[in-house]
């Protein structure tokens, strides 16, 4: 991923042991990072190439940055919660990388990941800015509702698929409209959901948004 060591773990979930790996960072990094996978039943882990590519992005500007198997994903223990769980998971992470560096954190999410990190991470005091790729929509699963949105005002970065099959881009536009600030969508142009051939410019807009948004972002050379 970068110079960066990588360190294998396990970390202690609400009903087992959740799998995870850590890429360092700085020695004394601006902010921590924790980046959460895609859907476990539709083959999601944080093996994802969208999610490796963005860990990467993360943890090139200094920061140690954790992803985990969600419970049932991977060697995780227990099983699958339909996006109930799976937010304890997300607090129990926060939690681990919270006092494992005692820095703020960025969560980035994709896809399942960013839905269900998003309600954790959003009242969380730890976490200072929000990133969610492919955030989904369906008007017919709770999972991907977001009324609780509306109330956080912590900086959020959404990045989709100009082409996202599962997030309308006029749907998506409105309700980030509505949401307090700050926050910005970035559409990748004639990308799908999965941003297939897309991920370098993923990578560039998070990149040039952390360093824009967030003091201490931007690694110094």
């Amino acid at each position: 991923m970068s110079a960066s060591s990588i360190r294998s773990l396990f970390l202690e979930g609400p009903v087992g042991r959740l799998e995870a790996v850590l890429n360092t960072g700085q020695a004394s990094p601006a902010y921590a990072a924790l980046v959460a996978h895609p859907h476990p039943l539709y083959g999601g882990t944080m093996h994802n190439k969208v999610v490796y590519h963005l860990a990467k992005t993360l943890n090139e500007l200094g920061f140690p940055v954790l992803r985990f198997n969600f419970r049932g994903a991977g060697a995780s223990q227990g099983e699958h919660d339909h996006g109930r769980g799976e937010v304890e998971d997300v607090r129990a992470a926060l939690a681990w990388l919270a006092g494992e560096f005692r820095a703020p954190i960025v969560f980035a999410g994709f896809s399942f990941g960013a839905a269900v990190g998003l309600r954790a991470a959003c009242p969380d005091e730890r976490v200072r800015a929000l990133i969610a790729l492919g955030l989904p929509l369906d008007a017919d699963s709770r999972q991907y509702e977001y009324e609780f949105l509306e109330g956080c005002t912590k900086p959020k970065l959404f990045v989709s698929g100009e082409r996202d099959e599962f997030a309308p881009h006029q749907a998506l536009a409105q309700l980030i409209a509505g949401l307090p600030g700050p926050h910005r969508l970035v559409s990748i142009a004639g990308s799908d959901h999965f941003f297939t051939g897309s991920l370098p410019a993923v990578q560039a807009a998070v990149k040039a948004w952390v360093e824009e948004t967030l003091p201490g972002g931007r690694v110094a050379v």
